[in-house]
């Protein structure tokens, strides 16, 4: 009898976790399809009224997600991510960058699935430690132009595989690149010069891993520097 209220006990908890989770997403979703466009933030807005980001947060501090349940936990945690870093901004509003405010990265803590963490946490520890993947470098979104643009949708765990390429891809054929092909070189974002052990895994160059998403094709002999990172806000 003890195993059987046990497994009922389980199987209620996990239909509740799997529902927060759920919503989690489609709340998200809502939220950044009425608050972002072209990768700019309406942050005069959501500082107005804070209730519906509040709310998403509230729903993101009492989920939990394995490791083990790969899409959900990224997902998940992509999301919680840009969530919070607008969240962050919020919290400063009004400012010019993320850098205007001591410890946006690595001193403030947000209550997310069940942990108490930093943005930093999130980027470094829960994603980047769990899986080699440097196609998070194109949708986590530190709240500044230099980032790759935050997109009007959650990033969906049935849809995530692609919608890490279609970013990465956006990205490389986009503002992360300048390429000046009489002199023969290439600038890239920063992000591939602070990440550049994330570019170069499995023994590739960072023009190899650029080539993998780029419609036109960089040569290998060209030469590879960086620009300076944007970094004020994301504003509309």
């Amino acid at each position: 009898m003890k195993v059987y209220h046990f497994l009922i006990a389980l199987l209620f908890t996990f239909s509740v976790s799997a529902q927060d989770l759920n919503s989690f997403f489609t709340e998200t979703n809502s939220f950044l399809n009425k608050h972002v466009s072209k990768g700019k933030v309406d942050y005069a807005n959501i500082h107005k009224d804070q209730s519906e980001i509040d709310e998403l947060l509230k729903i993101a501090s009492g989920i939990t997600v394995k490791v083990s349940d790969a899409n959900n936990y990224k997902a998940f945690w992509i999301n919680a991510y840009n969530i919070s870093v607008i969240k962050g901004i919020i919290d400063n509003y009004p400012t010019k960058s993320p850098l205007d405010n001591a410890g946006f990265f690595d001193k403030t803590t947000y209550s997310l699935g069940g942990k108490t963490i930093t943005l930093n946490d999130i980027e470094h520890k829960l994603l980047r430690g769990n899986f080699k993947d440097a196609r998070f470098h194109f949708v986590l979104v530190c709240g500044a132009l230099g980032c790759p643009p935050l997109i009007s949708e959650a990033y969906m765990p049935n849809t995530l595989e692609a919608q890490l390429d279609k970013q990465t891809k956006v990205a490389l054929n986009g503002s992360f690149l300048k390429v000046n092909t009489k002199k023969k070189k290439v600038e890239a974002s920063e992000i591939m010069k602070w990440y550049k052990e994330d570019f170069t895994m499995d023994g590739i160059t960072e023009i190899e891993f650029i080539n993998k998403y780029r419609t036109e094709k960089i040569p290998e002999n060209f030469k590879l520097t960086y620009f300076t990172y944007n970094w004020n806000l994301n504003k509309q």
